[in-house]
C-alpha cells in the first residue's frame, strides 16, 4: 500500500502528514445515510489488505514493537462479532476478547479513578448550584433587595435582581465558559482544561462568600459561570472517550448522578450551617469550594484521552493511555486502530478547522446538523421538565407551601436525597432500557406528579395534609426525573457528535441546557408573584408533554454503540427517524401496549448488520 500527504491547509491542527491510501468500501455517506445503515468503518477491506494496512500503520507512527497486537486488533475491529474464527488469534487472546463481554464491569483502576474524578467535577456543579438554594432565604436581606418587600413594585424588582444573581453563573457559563472549552481543549487537552475549571470553582466562590453588594455578588456568580460551563462541557466527553461502548452510558451518567450528590451535599451544608446566623448564607455560599480541591488535585493522575491524543497525532501517547484504560494491550491496540480508522472516515466532514468553522459546521454539515438538533432537544427538556425550579429554588418553594425555614430546609433534604438515591437505577438502564427510552418513559410522569403538586397549592393553608402532600408529589416528581431526563441529557451529548467537533458541539450542547436555566432560575421569582406557585407548575407540567413530543420525533438512539457507529446513526435524514417514529413505532406502541396485541412487531430502523457480524466477513484469505 502507499501513502499519500495530506494537504496542510485541510488539517491544521493536527499533525498526522501521511495517510494510508485504502478507500473505505461504504454503500453509504455520512451525509446522507438513506439507508440508516450502521457500518464499521473497516467493512469490505480483504484480509490480506487490511493486514498490510495494519503493518503499514505501524511503521507510519514508529510502533513496528507493536505490529502483532496491532493486526490482531484490526483483524478483530472488522468483525467483532467472529472473533472465534480468526486464525491469527490465540485461546490466550480469544479468552481476553470473550471476558470483554461477559464481564463488562471489570475494568482497569485507571478508567475507574477517571470515572470518580469525573464525578467529582460533577459534585462540583451540583454544590455550586444548591448553595444559592439556601442562601435565597437570607441573602436578598442581608445586601438589601428584599424580594418580600412591602411595597409591591419594589418587591417586583428586587424579585428580577433576587433572580439575576441566582442566574449569573448560567448567564455566564452559557454566554462564555461554554465556548471557551474548545479552545481550552485544544491547547490544554481534556486534563488541563479541567484543572483551570477548577479554579474557577475556587477562587469566585470564596468571593461569594466575601461579597459586600449584590453586584459583587453578581459578578463573583458571573465569573463561577466560567468554570462551571467549559467544565461541563469537558468531564463529560473525557468521560464518555475513555470508557468502552459496553459500559459508556452507565458510567457516563455518573456525571448526572454525581452532580445529584452535589446538591444533595449543598442541601446538608445549607442545613448545618443555617443555625450559624447572619453569616450563614455566605458560608452557604462559601462552601462549595470544598469538592473543588481533590478535583484540581486529582486531574492529573488522570490518563489524557486517547482520542484527544490521536487528534494531535500523538499515537505513542494514545497507545499508552489506552493501555492504562483496558485490560490488555490486544484490547488497546484494537480500539487505537479503529478509532484511527474512523478519523479517517470523519475527514470527509471536514471543511475546516478554525474556531469559527467548526461553529458554523454544526448547523452546515448534515450528519452534524442532526447531533446537534438531538442535543439541543434533551438539553432543552431538561430545563423544560421543570427540576430546576425546585433546585435552584426548593427553599423558596416549600416556604410557599406553608412550611417555616427550618422546615423546608429539611424538606430540601428529603428532595436532595431522592434527586440522588433514583439516579442510582440508571446506572444500569442506561445501557440496556437505552437513552431514547429513559426519555420517554419519564416525562409524562414527571407531568403528572408536577401537576399534582401545583395544584397541591390550592389546599388552604390550615389544612394538615398540604405540608405532606406537596411534599409528596415534588418527592415523585424527582424520583421519576433522576433516572431518565436527569443523566440522559450529559451522556447524550457527549457521545453523539464526531470527534473532529465534539468540544464545539459540547459546549453547543451545554450551553443550550445552561442558557435556559439562567432563564427559568431568573424569571422564576417574578413567576411566582405574577402566577403564583400552583400557575408556575401548571405551566412546566404542559412543557414536560411538548418536551416528550419532540423527542419521541427528533431523538435517535444511540445505546450501547461505539463512539465512531454513531457517525452512520447520524447520518440517517430527520425526516426518516421521524417518519419511522410516526408511520412505524407508534401504531406498534399503540397495538402492543394498549391494544395487548402481544402479535405485533416491529421493524428495526437501524441495520447493524455490517457491524455486529456473528459470520465471518472478508476475513478470510
Amino acid at each position: 500500500m502507499s501513502t499519500t500527504d495530506v494537504r496542510n491547509d485541510e488539517f491544521p491542527s493536527e499533525k498526522l502528514e501521511t495517510r494510508p491510501s485504502h478507500h473505505l468500501h461504504r454503500e453509504i455517506t455520512l451525509d446522507n445515510n438513506i439507508q440508516a445503515k450502521v457500518q464499521n468503518p473497516l467493512h469490505g477491506i480483504p484480509h490480506d489488505e487490511l493486514v498490510t494496512v495494519a503493518q503499514e500503520f505501524c511503521v507510519e507512527h514508529g510502533m513496528q514493537d507493536k505490529t502483532d497486537f496491532v493486526v490482531k486488533g484490526a483483524l478483530i475491529a472488522q468483525n467483532p462479532g467472529a472473533f472465534e474464527s480468526i486464525a491469527e488469534l490465540d485461546a490466550a487472546d480469544r479468552e481476553v476478547i470473550h471476558r470483554e463481554r461477559t464481564h463488562k464491569w471489570h475494568q482497569p483502576a485507571a478508567l475507574y479513578f477517571t470515572i470518580i474524578l469525573c464525578s467529582v467535577g460533577a459534585a462540583v456543579q451540583g454544590w455550586d448550584q444548591e448553595g444559592s438554594n439556601g442562601a435565597n432565604l437570607s441573602f436578598p436581606i442581608a445586601l438589601g433587595i428584599n424580594d418580600n418587600d412591602p411595597d409591591p413594585a419594589v418587591a417586583a424588582t428586587n424579585q428580577w435582581l433576587v433572580g439575576l444573581i441566582n442566574a449569573g453563573p448560567y448567564i455566564g457559563a452559557s454566554l462564555c465558559g461554554c465556548w471557551l472549552s474548545d479552545p481550552l481543549n485544544n491547547l490544554f487537552g481534556r486534563r488541563g482544561t479541567i484543572f483551570i475549571c477548577a479554579i474557577f470553582c475556587i477562587l469566585p466562590v470564596i468571593g461569594s462568600a466575601c461579597a459586600q453588594t449584590w453586584y459583587q455578588l453578581f459578578i463573583c456568580r458571573l465569573l463561577l459561570g466560567l468554570g462551571m460551563g467549559a467544565k461541563a462541557s469537558t468531564v463529560p466527553v473525557f468521560a464518555a472517550e475513555n470508557t468502552p461502548a459496553s459500559i459508556r452510558g452507565g458510567l457516563v451518567m455518573s456525571w448526572q448522578m454525581w452532580t445529584a450528590f452535589g446538591i444533595f451535599l449543598g442541601v446538608c451544608a445549607n442545613l448545618i450551617l443555617y443555625q450559624v446566623g447572619d453569616i450563614a448564607w455566605r458560608l452557604q455560599f462559601g462552601s462549595a469550594f470544598l469538592p473543588a480541591v481533590p478535583l484540581l488535585i486529582g486531574i492529573f493522575f488522570c490518563p489524557e484521552s486517547p482520542r484527544w491524543y490521536l487528534k494531535k497525532g500523538r499515537y505513542h501517547d494514545a497507545y499508552r493511555s489506552l493501555c492504562r484504560l483496558r485490560n490488555t494491550e490486544l484490547q488497546a491496540a484494537r480500539d487505537l486502530f479503529y478509532i484511527h480508522s474512523q478519523l479517517e472516515a470523519e475527514r470527509e466532514l471536514l471543511h475546516g478547522s478554525t474556531y469559527f468553522s467548526r461553529a458554523i459546521e454544526l448547523f452546515t454539515i448534515p450528519r452534524i446538523r442532526r447531533a446537534t438538533l438531538a442535543s439541543f432537544v434533551v438539553m432543552l427538556a431538561q430545563q423544560m421538565c421543570g427540576i430546576n425550579i425546585i433546585a435552584f429554588y426548593s427553599s423558596t418553594v416549600f416556604v410557599e407551601g406553608g412550611y417555616s425555614e427550618k422546615s423546608a430546609l429539611l424538606a430540601s433534604f428529603g428532595f436532595g436525597l431522592v434527586n440522588w438515591v433514583f439516579a442510582f437505577p440508571a446506572v444500569w438502564t442506561i445501557d440496556t432500557f437505552g437513552r431514547r427510552n429513559l426519555l420517554l418513559s419519564t416525562f409524562p410522569n414527571m407531568a403528572w406528579s408536577l401537576l399534582a403538586s401545583g395544584l397541591c397549592y390550592l389546599i388552604p393553608n390550615g389544612n394538615p395534609a398540604k405540608i405532606p402532600l406537596v411534599a409528596l408529589f415534588i418527592f415523585i416528581f424527582a424520583a421519576f426525573y433522576s433516572p431518565g431526563e436527569g443523566p440522559v441529557p450529559f451522556t447524550y451529548s457527549a457521545e453523539v457528535f464526531p470527534l473532529s467537533h465534539r468540544e464545539m458541539g459540547m459546549a453547543w450542547a451545554v450551553a443550550t441546557c445552561l442558557f435556559w436555566a439562567a432563564v427559568l432560575s431568573l424569571t422564576f421569582p417574578r413567576m411566582i408573584g405574577a402566577m403564583t406557585i400552583t400557575g408556575a407548575f401548571c405551566f412546566y407540567a404542559g412543557l414536560n408533554m411538548v418536551a416528550f413530543v419532540m423527542i419521541f420525533f427528533l431523538v435517535p438512539e444511540t445505546k450501547e454503540r461505539t463512539l465512531e457507529e454513531l457517525d452512520y446513526i447520524f447520518a440517517v435524514p430527520v425526516s426518516t427517524h421521524a417518519h419511522y417514529q410516526l408511520r412505524k413505532s407508534l401504531p406498534y406502541f399503540i397495538n402492543r401496549y394498549i391494544l395487548w396485541r402481544r402479535s405485533a412487531t416491529l421493524d428495526p430502523l437501524y441495520d447493524f448488520e455490517e457491524v455486529d457480524e456473528k459470520t465471518v466477513h472478508n476475513i478470510k484469505v
